[in-house]
């Protein structure tokens, strides 16, 4: 689907998208068209339920004097209380609902609300955002003949606005950061037998076009390293383990400070190993490299818009496969950091892959801060369902800038407990720890204590378990089914917010 921005509606026998608020007021434009069609609109809302309520929508099919196929009114709620994320909700929704009805053109009406405090450009660039973020799709795979897929019948969404060119400008940092989250889609997407480490690391190198400087370490060169805890991840799989290793360094020359770093589990398919997973559902395990696909989706954001900071992004890339020489429950392996760690499951690999990544990351680049990001645990979505990412951190300050962060994006995050009473259930009896906890109690919390172990003392440091949060089975304003690139438009506003410049 084409986003655009423009200064008049350029398909007027489209759909046209105008905005009420909260007591059925009308916008400019929403007034101008009732006007026109003899009062249609207003007739509409009176014989309705429609009060202007946010999430609320009326259609006014095939109203009298206007070539409009469609007129669709969009409740946006109190204009005092609107935010940038009300607004890229609204634009959503509105592609969300005209899709698949028939005309092949929205136009949505820009214009400023009474009582609202955003300012004009903003608020029209954020409805592109927003409309764009919801016209993701995931269908390569679909064949033309003999298939089952319908495509959408709305192939353009035009936000109409008088001040087209600063709405432009305004727009276009969004733009990039949207191709960051369908970077990460795409990567969440694909299916194990066309993403697997050595491909992912490929799909990586596809930055280096915006400036981005990668990496790629494979078994020989982690072996040197001493990556026993990640290398053993991969040993039971044909394909060749990857860490991969990402800079974009945006910061002025003058400026010399650590920069941030961000590290993703990427398992391309998790069968669980010897430790094998029931087949129900084991076909979603492609998704198990969320937490690399976010970052790697970070990475193309930030580089995209320019972001004027230091950024570090490394994924550790394994496939964790049953074989004759697959890792066994009751090994012991050695990490990068010199700790001995004994698998009891072969399921709980990613916090294995993370050990040796995180290490890797402060030893090498000492940032100001490590934050993790990993669809680490079945237990977070017990505990969490698909509404938030548990959050796990050693510092209070990255935690509040998470959370707020996480509020402004819709892509929200819950603190969860940590403590030495946790941190017991990992003590092995041969080795420095255990890979699971006891009893199978706190298991997103056990995996947590298990991560800051591979934490260098004093480095700030947040772990987000995002396995309820890489993908959904149902639409969200902003967000179709499938991968939602959950993560990227969250720590693009940590950045923006509080790193850079």
């Amino acid at each position: 689907m084409r986003i655009s921005i423009a200064d008049t509606i350029k398909d007027p026998s489209g759909v046209i998208a105008v905005f009420v608020t909260k007591g059925k007021t009308l916008s400019k434009s929403a007034r101008d068209l009732d006007k026109r069609t003899g009062k249609a609109l207003t007739r509409a809302i009176e014989a309705s339920k429609f009060k202007g309520d946010k999430g609320q929508m009326l259609d006014v099919v095939a109203p009298a004097k206007v070539e409009a196929a469609r007129v669709l009114l969009v409740g946006m709620g109190d204009a005092g209380e609107l935010k940038t994320l009300t607004v890229e909700n609204a634009a959503g929704s509105i592609i969300g609902r005209v899709k698949d009805i028939g005309p092949a053109a929205v136009s949505i009406m820009a214009d400023d609300l009474d009582g609202c405090a955003l300012e004009h450009d903003d608020f029209a660039a954020h409805l592109a955002y927003g409309a764009n973020l919801k016209s993701y799709r995931f269908d390569k795979y679909f064949t033309k003949k003999g298939s089952n897929h319908k495509a959408p019948s709305l192939k353009r969404a035009v936000v109409v606005t008088e001040s087209a060119k600063g709405v432009r400008a305004a727009y276009r940092p969004l733009d990039k950061i949207a191709q960051g989250a369908f970077f990460t889609r795409d990567l969440v997407s694909e299916p194990a037998n066309v993403l697997y480490p050595e491909s992912f690391a490929e799909e990586c190198r596809k930055l280096e076009s915006l400036g981005v400087e990668v990496e790629v370490l494979g078994e020989k060169e982690m072996g040197e390293l001493g990556m026993g805890s990640l290398l053993g991840v991969g040993q039971g799989s044909a394909r060749e383990s990857q860490l991969v290793v990402m800079q974009w360094k945006g910061a002025d020359e003058d400026s010399k400070g650590a920069p941030v770093a961000f590290v993703g589990k990427g398992v391309t398919f998790d069968t669980g190993g010897i430790s094998l997973k029931p087949p129900g559902g084991m076909e979603m395990m492609k998704w198990d490299m969320g937490g690399a696909g976010a970052v790697t989706g970070l990475m193309k954001a930030l580089a995209g818009r320019k972001a004027k900071l230091n950024v570090v992004g490394v994924i550790g890339l394994v496939e964790n496969m049953p074989s004759s020489t697959a890792q066994r429950p009751g090994d012991v392996v050695t990490s990068m950091s010199g700790k001995t760690i004994e698998v009891i499951n072969t399921d709980a690999e990613g916090r294995l892959v993370l050990a040796d990544a995180l290490h890797y990351t402060q030893d090498r680049f000492k940032p100001q801060f490590v934050i993790n990001l990993a669809t680490l645990t079945g237990a977070i979505i017990t505990s969490l369902g698909n509404e938030y990412a548990g959050l796990f951190s050693n510092n209070d300050e990255l935690s509040e800038r998470l959370r707020e962060a996480g509020e402004a994006e819709g892509e929200k995050v819950w603190r969860m407990p940590m403590g030495d009473a946790y941190d017991k259930m990992i003590k092995s009896g041969i080795a420095d720890m255990k890979n699971v906890g006891s009893g199978g109690k706190a298991g997103s919390i056990t995996a947590a204590q298990f991560l800051e172990r591979f934490i260098i003392k004093d480095t700030p440091w947040a772990h987000l378990d995002i396995a309820g949060m890489a993908w959904t089975d149902s639409a969200k304003p902003t967000v179709p089914k499938g991968g939602t690139g959950y993560g990227v438009r969250l720590l693009n506003r940590l950045v923006a917010d509080h790193y850079e410049g």
